[in-house]
């Protein structure tokens, strides 16, 4: 791939991203409204699933996902705790398993962006938590980091480095990848060395960039295929 094209790959990710950070600030959806489903799809049994956004991003960043799977019946979590995602990633996983507890939810679907991977992965090393988390869904996550990271002293961003401790923990946890879809394009100006990882069910499709993936129909048809596999086993 020549360089006009990543360079224009990376121009339209971060219009993309900008039109739906302005967008979500502006036109604030309620995330009541996804929590309840299709009654002429309420004899069709659909997993609940729960949104984990990346940094500096709300849950309303993951609304083309929210809305693609809530026509398809299922019902939409979000934690609004999580705010724009700052904290590590072990706080937000707390924070995700509180809701998870606090609303007693089972069998339930993460799906995530970027750093809400990580949360979810590290989701599943909790013992009190995995159980109710019936597989994990990730697009353009950082799962070996990233090395631009080290580049940055912001303590949010170079947690993200390929030797942040944090990392190399779930890295080394292999034992529940069989649980987790990765999702992730040819290009992605974020994660050079891409979001392949070991023993999960790894998906590349021909799509560009780190956030405007997020909206592709290609993505959503991927998500919606690994949220059916997990129907099957509940």
């Amino acid at each position: 791939m020549n360089l006009v094209k990543r360079g224009w790959a990376w121009a339209l990710d971060y219009a993309y991203v900008g039109f739906w950070q302005v967008h979500g600030f502006l036109f604030r959806a309620d995330p009541a409204r996804y929590l309840t489903t299709d009654p002429e799809k309420a004899h069709v049994h659909r997993l609940p699933v729960l949104l984990i956004p990346g940094i500096y991003e709300t849950w309303q960043f993951m609304r083309p996902v929210a809305d693609h799977l809530h026509a398809a019946g299922h019902p939409i979590h979000v934690v609004r705790q999580l705010g724009y995602n700052l904290g590590t990633v072990e706080d937000m996983a707390v924070l995700v398993g509180r809701y998870l507890e606090q609303q007693g939810l089972e069998n339930v679907v993460v799906v995530a962006h970027s750093k809400g991977g990580l949360i979810g992965k590290f989701l599943l090393t909790m013992p009190h938590q995995a159980g109710r988390v019936n597989r994990l869904v990730t697009v353009n996550t950082p799962f070996s980091g990233s090395i631009y990271a080290n580049f940055f002293v912001l303590p949010s961003i170079r947690a993200f480095a390929p030797g942040n401790r944090t990392l190399q923990l779930l890295r080394a946890n292999i034992e529940n990848n069989a649980r987790i879809t990765s999702i992730y394009g040819r290009f992605d100006p974020h994660i050079p060395g891409g979001s392949y990882l070991e023993g999960a069910r790894n998906v590349q499709l021909d799509t560009m960039g780190h956030f405007r993936p997020i909206g592709d129909k290609r993505v959503l048809e991927e998500i919606h295929k690994a949220i059916a596999a997990g129907e099957l086993e509940a």
